[in-house]
């Protein structure tokens, strides 16, 4: 269906909501989201995910923990849509569900770059005027 400008026009069903306004049973859900994301852990296998999927031993493997810890936060990642599992043979293999959250990752990861880079050239703004404020004095 086309709307008026000719652009095709977007049903209600395939809108992304929008935190705004969201009621709060909604919002707890979405901090549950980002709980979720806010373990190292949780993000180095979102990370080893990323070129393919991985059983629980390449995992372990790859991030220096045990298969068992593993298993914990990919059971977690599972529970709340980020990864998928499939189980062949003795082996449980993991790959990623949504991919939209390496975008969500990324956007975050350039946010805090940028603040660092800020508080530096703040740091080093800093530290000439003091050394020049040294170097004055008597």
């Amino acid at each position: 269906m086309k709307s008026q400008s000719g652009m095709m026009a977007t049903s209600q069903s395939n809108a992304c909501p929008r935190m705004e306004g969201l009621p709060k049973e909604a919002l707890e859900q979405v901090a549950a989201y980002f709980q979720v994301l806010s373990e190292p852990t949780r993000l180095n296998l979102l990370n080893l995910l990323r070129g393919g999927e991985r059983n629980v031993g390449e995992l372990a493997q790859l991030c220096g923990f045990t298969a068992a810890n593993v298993s914990r936060h990919l059971a977690l990642l599972t529970q709340h849509g980020l990864v998928e599992r499939e189980v062949r043979g003795t082996s449980v293999y993991y790959r990623i569900a949504d991919p939209s959250v390496y975008a969500l990752c990324d956007l975050v990861c350039g946010n805090v770059a940028r603040r660092l880079e800020r508080n530096a050239r703040g740091r080093d703004v800093f530290v000439r005027t003091a050394r020049r404020s040294r170097a004055v004095r008597p």
